[in-house]
């Protein structure tokens, strides 16, 4: 099946099955977007007049993602996704009852486990929650809007560390992390099951129309699949992670069946060791995070990534993709840019071809 604003979706899905299983496909996964030709001449809808309704109100929503996708050029791997936008208001914690204050482009969320006798794993989530209700129904809209036109993402949920992190605040947790670790431990245990059901739930709605799943992160999966990730991990030592974290990352990736891990910052990269051992973990991606060099600058965590066997994500600007071909296997990379014309993101997917080498 084809998709109105990605013609060759049945020729990108095969390319996927291919990245995913490690297989070569001619040149380097490579996602790449650019304004449609004649995107110019198509109205954007009128800008949202608050942020409740930027991210509250589903007939904006649906406004916004037809003229993002009637105005964008996806090229190679890269495809539309139906999404209400991840200010915050989607994680688990504000199903859990975090107050939750939204902004134009993004969110606060205050934590609610702020005594000394928290504990985590008496938290339900409430049917009648404001939040877990609307994210329902703008995903139920969302397979509806898309049939036909794109593929609908389950949004962003959260994942192990950063639930708890919104659930405790950052620097109360730091302080348990050291002085309570199996409080910790039993409550990433606790919440990643929550997560569990949470993304099963989500998935349900959304598989027959998305023909699989995709998330906040822009990759297709024929059936279960998410992003993990844990940025509270940037201020914790390897042994922290690999005691208190990581064994609910493992426990994702049994759950999930394709599954990339979002290393986010500079200071994440010294996990990347334990990382590349979960066996069922198929992708890294390596992003050094906001103010910093190109991913190219950190050559050795790439290549320690592919060496280990894994798949590889990187973000780089369309400039530095022949460099990136030169200095890395195709095998299993996957390269996002955008370009500033179509023209110019057909050229790059065409040079992609000369430039890669397994």
């Amino acid at each position: 099946m084809s998709l109105l604003y990605k013609p060759d979706w049945e020729q990108t899905k095969e390319r996927y099955l291919a990245w995913w299983a490690g297989e070569a496909i001619g040149r380097c996964a490579l996602g790449v977007t650019a304004p449609r030709d004649g995107a110019e001449r198509l109205p954007p809808p009128p800008p949202a007049a608050s942020p409740e309704q930027r991210w509250t109100d589903i007939e904006y929503l649906c406004a916004l993602n037809d003229y993002t996708h009637a105005t964008t050029f996806y090229g190679g791997e890269a495809f539309p996704t139906w999404d209400g936008g991840y200010a915050g208001q989607t994680c688990i914690a504000s199903f859990l009852g975090c107050p939750v204050s939204l902004a134009m482009d993004t969110a606060w969320i205050d934590p609610i486990l702020e005594d000394d006798g928290w504990d985590a794993t008496s938290l339900r989530i409430d049917p009648e929650n404001y939040w877990w209700k609307l994210h329902l129904a703008v995903l139920r809209r969302g397979a509806e809007e898309a049939r036909g036109k794109s593929i609908p993402s389950v949004g962003a949920i959260g994942g192990g560390g950063d639930t708890l992190s919104a659930l405790r605040g950052t620097q109360p947790l730091l302080l348990d992390v050291a002085l309570d670790p199996e409080r910790v431990l039993a409550a990433e245990q606790h919440l990643m099951e929550m997560w569990l059901d949470v993304h099963d739930t989500f998935y349900r709605i959304l598989r027959d129309t998305a023909g699989g799943s995709t998330c906040w992160f822009n990759l297709w999966s024929p059936g279960r699949f998410y992003c993990a990730q844990n940025d509270f991990s940037y201020m914790i030592s390897p042994a922290m992670f690999w005691r208190l974290f990581l064994p609910a990352i493992e426990r994702q990736t049994q759950y999930l069946d394709h599954v990339v891990y979002h290393v986010d910052g500079i200071e994440a990269f010294r996990h990347v060791a334990a990382l590349v051992d979960l066996p069922r973990l198929q992708a890294l991606q390596i992003l050094p995070g906001a103010g910093k060099p190109s991913p190219l600058h950190y050559l050795e965590t790439l290549k320690q990534v592919q060496r280990a066997g894994k798949n590889l994500h990187i973000t780089i600007p369309p400039e530095e993709v022949e460099t990136a071909l030169e200095l890395l296997s195709a095998r299993g990379l996957f390269i996002e840019t955008h370009c500033e014309s179509e023209a110019q993101a057909r050229v790059l997917l065409a040079n992609a071809e000369k430039w890669s080498h397994d």
